[in-house]
């Protein structure tokens, strides 16, 4: 056996105590000496733990430099309440309480992508300024866990501090702080209930404010305790103004067509519009944005395909019929998106209103089977007959 130094040791057959003062002098002295084998194994351990700490360097590096790319929806996200659109109501009741007056516990619901979340950290950043917005407002997504116990310990001890009325830069600024809701609607019920005594409790120092899609989702004890504010699918003209103004600091080339595309595939929803304006400009770089690519990015089906396809409803054999739907669904639409097109064209198409209405009713019922995961071939195939059956009748 080799010791530090690396020459021989011999064992004494005199008893155990020999051999473990051996081992315990041999774990006491090891020491690294200039040269030799334990230098080496030392030098060996210090680059395997150098390794990760470059690792690290050049992984936060690369993380600094993807973070400067920012989705667009977040880059003009409005800084102010002034730069809110379309939502005069809530925009008018959130100055008051800026310029000085008190706020209210809040409620705003409303289609996706109208503004609600981004007009109230508007306003809180405006409230509060850059230094003190993340010391006073608390923000709980659908993403975090908001049952009871989330409401019961984190809300309540939030909402419990109290907080002065002076900012750091010196303006003057509310005594309460800000906890948002977002997505309260898929709150569990039991939540809901204990948020009713903190709300109530708290009001001296704390203020509410849940965002949700679907205000019947939400309990009458909350709904009777907020001042409610709807916010409207924001209209073509406003959207139209938005997508422009973002083009026009994107150096992006595009089309009237484009923006009316763009407009139409949004159905309201303005970061819907921004995500698709986004995804076009990064598909066709340097070059102009169409209509045509519009259309494709947004897994919308062509106006073509669906007039043929209710020409051959009105018109046709159901053996073509058979051929038109399984190449729509081969191509690779959703079911659903066919589902809401028809039901447009249907509504403008020459028909009773009895014709409709049991159309219509079948729709209700494809749109069922289709979020039970039914098969939507089959699904299709049964709507398209409806269709064909109700046109017979004009003949």
């Amino acid at each position: 056996m080799l010791n530090y130094n690396g020459t021989l040791c011999n064992f004494s057959r005199k008893g155990f105590t020999t051999r473990r003062t051996f081992i315990v002098r041999i774990e006491t002295d090891i020491r690294p000496k200039s040269g030799g084998v334990m230098q080496a194994f030392l030098k060996g351990a210090t680059v395997q733990t150098s390794r990760p700490q470059k690792d690290k360097a050049a992984a936060g590096s690369s993380t600094e430099k993807k973070a400067k790319a920012i989705p667009w929806v977040e880059k003009y996200r409005p800084k102010c309440i002034n730069e809110v659109a379309f939502q005069e109501e809530v925009v008018a009741v959130l100055k008051k309480s800026v310029e000085g007056a008190d706020l209210p516990n809040l409620l705003f619901y409303g289609p996706p992508g109208t503004g609600k979340t981004s007009t109230i950290l508007a306003a809180a950043r405006e409230l509060y300024g850059p230094e003190l917005y993340r010391q006073r407002v608390l923000e709980l997504n659908a993403s975090d866990e908001r049952g009871i116990q989330v409401i019961r310990e984190k809300v309540k001890n939030f909402a419990q501090l109290t907080v002065a009325g002076t900012r750091t830069d010196g303006k003057p600024c509310p005594p309460f702080k800000i906890i948002i809701l977002d997505e309260a609607d898929s709150m569990t019920a039991p939540a809901q209930a204990a948020l009713r005594r903190t709300m109530e409790k708290e009001s001296r120092t704390t203020r509410f404010c849940l965002i949700c899609n679907y205000i019947s989702r939400i309990i009458e004890p909350l709904t009777s305790r907020c001042s409610k504010f709807r916010f409207k699918p924001l209209a073509n003209q406003i959207q139209e103004e938005r997508l422009l103004e973002i083009c026009e600091k994107e150096n992006l080339k595009y089309t009237k067509e484009s923006i009316a595309a763009l407009v139409k595939v949004s159905e309201g929803d303005l970061r819907k519009a921004i995500t698709f304006l986004q995804s076009a400009a990064r598909l066709n770089v340097n070059k102009e944005i169409t209509e045509r690519t519009v259309i494709e990015i947004a897994g919308v089906i062509p106006p073509k395909m669906i007039d043929n396809l209710l020409q051959i409803c009105f018109k046709g054999t159901f053996e073509k019929l058979e051929v038109a739907v399984r190449n729509m669904v081969d191509e690779g639409y959703a079911a659903t998106q066919i589902l809401s097109q028809l039901h447009e064209s249907i509504i403008e198409q020459d028909l009773s209103d009895k014709q409709k209405s049991a159309i219509t009713e079948k729709m209700a019922v494809v749109g069922k089977c289709l979020s039970d995961g039914a098969d939507e071939y089959l699904q299709m195939l049964s709507l398209c007959s409806v269709i064909m059956q109700q046109a017979s009748q004009n003949n």
